[in-house]
């Protein structure tokens, strides 16, 4: 004879159980996979992005290793540019506000890298950065210590042609850069996010971070 109703009823539980379990314990296993994957991605490109070492608006010296430990939002661009650089930076100042009303969460640092330090010295970045987040580090430094920093988070300058004035455009990425305390990218915002969903994303990035650094 066959197996009770009950008998088998209880069967097909355990096995439905351990199917669920099976199944439940590929998810994690692909998951863990996937996290070691970006860990090691992270770390590779942490190694990559250097240690910079520029100054602030005040002439103070700042590295990269100063900022361990906070988050940050950064953005290279140039005080002489028309449009663009104003209104990222005053996306990037409203996205840091919007956080800071938010109690709970860390504070987030904002900063500003020249990739113009011909006309971008550090008494330009003064008055430059007065008319943003009051947070807002403006950082330059010298030809070669400009381009390391911008070459560290793989950011693309190009100085255009002189007018009749002297006079030029300086043709760069335009993105701003989410660090995590580790020090390490977690992600980036092109022109078309608005300050809310930076803000959003930043916010989510917070609320989940666990350190990828030992």
């Amino acid at each position: 004879e066959g197996l009770p109703l009950g008998r088998r009823l209880a069967v097909v539980a355990a096995v439905g159980s351990a199917a669920a379990a099976a199944w439940l314990y590929l998810r994690e296993e692909k998951g863990r996979r996937q996290r070691a994957r970006r860990q090691a991605e992270l770390r590779a490109l942490a190694l990559g992005q250097g240690d910079f070492r520029l100054l602030d608006q005040e002439g103070r010296p700042r590295q990269k290793a100063d900022f361990r430990g906070q988050w940050v939002l950064l953005y290279f661009g140039f005080t002489h540019c028309p449009d663009i650089c104003p209104e990222e930076l005053e996306k990037l100042s409203r996205a840091v506000e919007l956080l800071e009303r938010e109690p709970g969460l860390p504070p987030l640092q904002p900063l500003f890298i020249t990739v113009d330090p011909q006309r971008d010295d550090v008494a330009a970045m003064k008055r430059y950065v007065q008319d943003f987040h009051p947070r807002l580090l403006g950082l330059t430094g010298s030809p070669e210590e400009v381009r390391a920093a911008a070459d560290a988070y793989r950011v693309y300058a190009s100085t255009g042609p002189k007018d009749e004035d002297g006079d030029y455009i300086v043709d760069h990425t335009v993105l701003i850069y989410l660090l995590g305390p580790d020090g390490l990218f977690l992600d980036y915002y092109g022109r078309s996010k608005t300050d809310t969903q930076i803000a959003q994303s930043v916010r989510r990035h917070m609320e989940t971070y666990k350190p990828l650094l030992d």
